[in-house]
C-alpha cells in the first residue's frame, strides 16, 4: 500500500497493486473510479482547506510560544534591572509602546470549582425562600433557581452563584448561606489569556486584533 502525495499534501487515495483506493468512512477501502464526482469533489475541497488550517494552527502556535518568549525576556530584563517583575493582580498585566497606541494585554483566568458546602448553601437558601414565601422578589427566585440547576454538563451555574453573592440581604441563614457558598470555591486550575489591541489615535477606542477566525 502506498500513500498518494500531490503538492506535498496527502490527497486521501491508496495505491493497492497499481489500482488507487480511498477508504471510507468505515475504513472499506473503495476503488477511485466508484466514488461519485461530487463526493471526489467534496473530499479535495476539505483537504485543500485542511492544509492551510494546519498550517494556520501550527503558525498560531508558534506565535503564541513567541509572544510568551519575548515578554518573558523582556520582564527578565526588568527583573535583572529592578529586581522586581512587571505584573497586576493575579499575573494579569498590559504592555504598552511608548506612543500608547498598541498594547499586549495577559490576563490570568482560575477556573472555579465548588466543594460540599454548597448543598449546605442551597439548603439554607431554600430555607429563606420557603419562610418568605410571596415576599421574596421574583428576581431572586430566578436567580436562585438558575444557580442551582445544573447544566448539560453537570455544571453548576457558575456566573448565577457569583450573582448570589453580590445580593444584599440582611436575614442571618442567607449571611451564612452565602459564606458556605464562599467557603465551597475552590481553584482547580487557570488558564491564561493574551489579548492584543491597538488605536488609530489618543482620542480613538482600542479595537482589538482579532486572531480567533469566529471574531474576524
Amino acid at each position: 500500500m502506498e500513500a498518494v502525495i500531490l503538492e506535498g499534501r496527502p490527497t486521501g487515495e491508496t495505491i493497492v497493486n497499481g489500482r488507487a483506493y480511498m477508504p471510507d468512512a468505515k475504513g472499506n477501502l473503495v476503488p477511485v473510479e466508484m466514488i461519485k464526482a461530487e463526493h471526489k469533489l467534496e473530499d479535495e475541497t476539505v483537504r485543500k482547506i485542511f492544509g492551510y488550517a494546519d498550517e494556520l494552527s501550527a503558525q498560531v502556535t508558534r506565535f503564541k510560544l513567541h509572544t510568551f518568549d519575548d515578554l518573558e525576556a523582556f520582564e527578565a530584563l526588568l527583573a535583572q534591572e529592578y529586581g522586581s517583575a512587571k505584573g497586576g493582580a493575579k499575573g494579569n498585566k498590559t504592555f504598552m509602546t511608548f506612543d500608547g497606541l498598541k498594547k499586549v494585554q495577559v490576563q490570568v483566568a482560575d477556573t472555579i470549582d465548588f466543594g460540599a458546602q454548597l448543598q449546605i448553601a442551597k439548603g439554607l437558601v431554600d430555607e429563606c425562600l420557603t419562610e418568605w414565601a410571596s415576599d421574596a422578589r421574583p428576581e431572586i427566585r430566578a436567580i436562585v433557581t438558575r444557580a442551582f440547576n445544573t447544566d448539560k454538563e453537570g455544571q453548576i451555574n457558575r456566573a448565577e452563584i457569583f450573582m448570589l453573592l453580590r445580593l444584599d440581604i440582611e436575614d442571618e441563614r442567607w449571611k451564612r448561606a452565602m459564606d458556605a457558598i464562599r467557603d465551597a470555591m475552590r481553584v482547580v486550575g487557570s488558564k491564561i489569556y493574551v489579548r492584543f489591541y491597538k488605536r488609530a489615535d489618543h482620542k480613538a477606542r482600542w479595537e482589538p486584533v482579532t486572531i480567533d477566525m469566529a471574531k474576524a
